[in-house]
């Protein structure tokens, strides 16, 4: 696997969320569902887990907020060889009932077409790894469109497996609000 290209990665901080906000539109556009995101500069920095003010380390320990129930979400932001903003992961812990171990579940990886081919994704999956081997954990996963052949093979490359036989299932608006009242 050849090396990134000079860049820096840490997990964001307060400052960061116009940038967050910023590549979420942008991989919405990518997707060709711009008009779906709702997510703003107030909800995300309610929801997300930052690191402080000037703290450069990608570790989670120590230097960052606590994961909560109303805070569950972590974002690693990518800044290319000139410093701009080129990439983000943002995801969140699961949990294996199975292996009985913690993991995480990347929610979105995005990489600005402009800094695409330079090892800007192998690195941040690459960063994400490395926090699940450190906490002893027991997965990576994630989700990928059946249309978006580029990123399946990328994926496959650096050896993720398809989840073939599993299908993904969601209950959000309406329906969430359904379900929640189903017996009541």
């Amino acid at each position: 696997m050849a090396p990134a290209a000079p860049c820096q990665v840490r997990h964001a901080r307060r400052e960061d969320v116009p940038t967050i906000l910023q590549l979420i539109r942008e991989l919405a556009d990518y997707e060709h569902e711009l008009d779906a995101v709702e997510a703003t500069d107030a909800t995300l920095l309610s929801t997300i887990a930052f690191a402080p003010e000037n703290v450069e380390s990608i570790s989670t320990a120590p230097n960052t907020e606590p994961t909560s129930p109303s805070r569950p979400a972590r974002c690693l932001l990518l800044f290319n060889e000139e410093g701009k903003p080129a990439g983000m992961a943002l995801y969140f812990y699961n949990y294996s009932t199975w292996r009985a171990k913690a993991g995480i579940y990347l929610e979105d990886l995005f990489v600005r077409p402009t800094d695409r081919k330079k090892g800007y994704g192998k690195k941040l999956l690459s960063e994400l790894a490395k926090e699940v081997v450190a906490t002893n954990g027991g997965r990576l996963e994630w989700s990928v469109l059946k249309w978006n052949e580029p990123s399946i093979k990328f994926y496959e490359s650096i050896g993720a497996k398809a989840m073939n036989e599993w299908v993904g299932m969601r209950v959000d608006r309406e329906g969430l609000t359904k379900l929640a009242s189903l017996l009541d």
